[in-house]
C-alpha cells in the first residue's frame, strides 16, 4: 500500500524550527535532523512478498534485517522473512503500490514519519536516545534495526553522509511529533538543528 503523505507528521514544528539556508551546513556537520516524511514508499509481507518482489523486477535483501538500493534511487528494506519498506521517488513507488498483488502478498500501510540525523556528534544523541549500540555496526554491509528511542518503536538504517555518520529513522506517524521534538532538542543542544534534506548530500 502506498502511503503517499500530503502532509508530514512534524510539519508544524518544521516549518518553525528550520535553520537558516546558511547555517544548515555547519548544523549538518555538527548534528543535522532533517524530514523525509514526504518520500513515498510501500510496504507489504506475506509467503508470497518475495516472488512478487522479485516479478516487478526488485532486488531482494539476502538477510533479514538487511537493505538495499535501488536504481534511480530510493532503497528495499528486509524487515523479517517476508516484510518488506521499499521507499523513493513517486515514480519508482507508484508502479509497485498499483501493481495487483499475488497470492499470499498483503499490504503494510507506511504512513510513517522518516527523518535522517546526522554529523559527528551523532553518536552522543543514540547514546541518550537508543540502547542499542551502534558503533560495531558496520554501515557498508546495509543493516537495518528494529528497536526503540525515546520509548518510540523504529527502524533504523545506519548510514555516513558527506564522510559523517548518519541515521536514517521511520517510526509510527502518530509518534513522529514527539520523536522529532525530543531529537531536535538534544541536536540543538549539540550545536545543531533542523535542516534540509539536501544538506546531507
Amino acid at each position: 500500500m502506498s502511503a503517499n503523505l500530503a502532509v508530514s507528521p512534524v510539519a508544524e514544528r518544521l516549518a518553525t524550527s528550520l535553520l537558516k539556508p546558511q547555517d544548515q551546513a555547519a548544523a549538518a556537520a555538527s548534528l543535522g535532523i532533517a524530514d523525509l516524511s514526504l518520500t513515498a514508499r510501500h510496504g507489504c509481507k506475506g509467503p508470497g512478498a518475495i516472488a512478487w518482489l522479485e516479478s516487478l523486477g526488485l532486488p531482494i535483501p539476502p538477510n533479514t534485517n538487511s537493505w538495499l538500493p535501488l536504481d534511480g534511487g530510493g532503497l528495499i528494506a528486509r524487515l523479517g522473512f517476508t516484510e518488506f519498506l521499499i521507499e523513493g521517488p513517486d515514480a519508482l513507488i507508484a508502479p509497485i503500490a498499483a501493481a495487483p498483488r499475488g497470492p499470499g502478498v498483503y499490504p503494510v500501510l507506511r504512513q510513517d514519519a522518516a527523518l535522517i540525523v546526522g554529523g559527528a556528534r551523532l553518536e552522543e544523541l543514540l547514546r541518550q536516545t537508543c540502547n542499542v549500540n551502534f558503533r560495531p555496526l558496520d554501515p557498508a554491509s546495509r543493516p537495518v534495526v528494529l528497536t526503540s528511542m525515546v520509548g518510540v518503536g523504529v527502524t533504523v538504517i545506519p548510514e555516513v553522509r558527506k564522510g559523517l555518520p548518519a541515521v536514517r529513522i521511520w517510526c509510527d506517524g502518530t509518534y513522529g511529533h514527539y520523536l522529532w521534538e525530543t531529537l531536535l532538542g538534544i541536536a540543538v543542544e549539540l550545536g545543531g538543528g533542523a535542516v534540509a534534506p539536501h544538506s546531507f548530500n
